[in-house]
């Protein structure tokens, strides 16, 4: 009898939140991540813009978009992504411990 980590990745079968909801927001996450200068560039001309941001960040919006889009509309970004998902959830599954609780450092001093 199969375990659940000996279950392939591809056999998974994700229910429609974790395909429609989960993992897009796993993927705008990291593609913040992959498009940081276009995020800060847009972040910085928003502080130094104040009420007019709308106007004048424009372009740095666009390029943001831009970014952004290129990553959501990948295929292979998209794959990526879920098998990241798929990997956190059967390590949850054979731990108990969500993704965000593991990442968490450790006290230094105790």
């Amino acid at each position: 009898m199969a375990t659940m980590e000996a279950t392939n990745a591809e056999e998974i079968q994700l229910r429609h939140v974790e395909k429609d909801v989960l993992i897009p927001k796993m993927m705008r996450e990291k593609a913040k991540e992959r498009c940081a200068d276009k995020v800060e560039a847009f972040n910085h001309c928003c502080k130094d813009s104040g009420f007019f941001m709308v106007f004048k960040c424009r372009e740095e919006n666009a390029a943001l978009k831009e970014c952004l889009t290129l990553h959501y509309k990948d295929p292979v970004f998209f794959e990526e992504c879920k098998q990241e998902y798929i990997r956190e959830k059967l390590e949850f599954e054979r731990t108990g411990v969500p993704t965000k609780s593991r990442k968490q450092k450790l006290p230094t001093s105790m």
